[in-house]
């Protein structure tokens, strides 16, 4: 282990669901004859998994959820990376365990001998790119304040929060509890708001996170829209503006917006290719973004490395890019 003159051994650690993808090219007449709503993503449970991965037919398995895809990004891009989520001593376990080390990242959370299996998400991919999710949190969830390694959490320079565990009372205890420490060795917290109807589920109490423990927010267009219940995008960004100090707003095919430092920041899409699956596009976007923070680049530079990255991973399956993120950025942006 390195100690940088920083005093720290990480940039980033990230806290979220650990969770192994299984991507499979599918159709709209599976998606109704299973009643899927195309490009939503639905909670199921262990039996529901078994039936849809039986049905779905072949597929991808690669580890996958929000926060793990972000940090895995981050790892590739050379930052000092960490992550801490909950799998099951199990061989999706073994394969989330593996996949995430494998790209340079820590992952030292002990697999659970008891309990729900390792969490899975079933990625049906439509012909024209969209992606419907069937999820089974499994492990995942049950991330509690023990699984903690607080002394990673002191040696990061940010904490990486995904929204997507504020469902669990025992993970949100563990979200404040490392969120305190960030605090109290003075580095950043930042936080993927994941999901519009997570969002719905928990507005009152992400606002709360937002405005007293969140340095970093990032949020695509219904994220925002919902978390603070207004009409249009514009109006979401003035009722982001100043509540934290940097706020990352994406928007898919019309770009992105970055707040910061009384700025604001229009950032064009990257189009790198044929849209092929939008698996992982914030995650990776997320990836370019705290990567470029983490350099003490500007802010616009940030975004425009956080769209170059997502511009890449929709031009494949799967959320974990395939191409050389470090020769990306050297062939486009220098």
């Amino acid at each position: 282990m390195t100690i940088h003159a920083d005093g720290r051994s990480l940039d980033v650690v990230g806290i979220g669901n650990a969770i192994v993808d299984v991507l499979v090219s599918s159709d709209d007449a599976f998606l109704e004859k299973h009643g899927l709503n195309k490009g939503g993503m639905a909670l199921v449970d262990a039996e529901q998994a078994r039936a849809l991965y039986e049905a779905a037919g072949p597929g991808l398995e690669t580890s996958g959820g929000s926060a793990a895809n972000t940090l895995a990004g981050l790892a590739q891009l050379g930052v000092r990376a960490g992550f801490i989520g909950r799998v099951r001593d199990d061989q999706l376990g073994a394969i989330f365990s593996h996949d995430i080390r494998s790209v340079g990242a820590r992952f030292e959370t002990p697999a659970a001998s008891t309990g729900a299996a390792t969490a899975r998400c079933l990625i049906l991919v439509t012909p024209d790119a969209q992606r419907t999710m069937c999820t089974y949190l499994g492990a995942s969830v049950d991330l509690e304040p023990a699984d903690l390694d607080l002394d990673l959490v002191r040696q990061a320079g940010m904490l990486y929060l995904e929204g997507y565990l504020w469902d669990g009372e025992a993970a949100k205890r563990a979200f404040l509890a490392a969120a305190e420490v960030m605090r109290a060795t003075g580095g950043q917290v930042a936080l993927s708001l994941s999901d519009a109807f997570c969002v719905e589920r928990h507005r009152q109490s992400f606002q709360e996170l937002v405005d007293g423990h969140v340095d970093v927010l990032f949020a695509n267009e219904a994220e925002i829209t919902a978390l603070y219940q207004c009409d249009g995008f514009e109006a979401a960004m003035e009722q982001v503006r100043g509540r934290c100090a940097i706020a990352v707003l994406t928007r898919g095919a019309l770009g992105s917006v970055v707040l910061g430092n009384g700025q604001v920041h229009r950032i064009d899409p990257w189009v790198l290719g044929p849209l092929v699956d939008t698996t992982g596009a914030g995650d990776l976007y997320a990836s370019g973004f705290l990567y470029g923070l983490t350099r003490g680049e500007t802010l616009e530079r940030c975004g425009q490395l956080g769209s170059l990255c997502a511009g890449q991973v929709i031009t494949q399956l799967g959320p974990r890019p395939r191409a050389s993120l470090p020769q990306l950025v050297a062939e486009h942006l220098g």
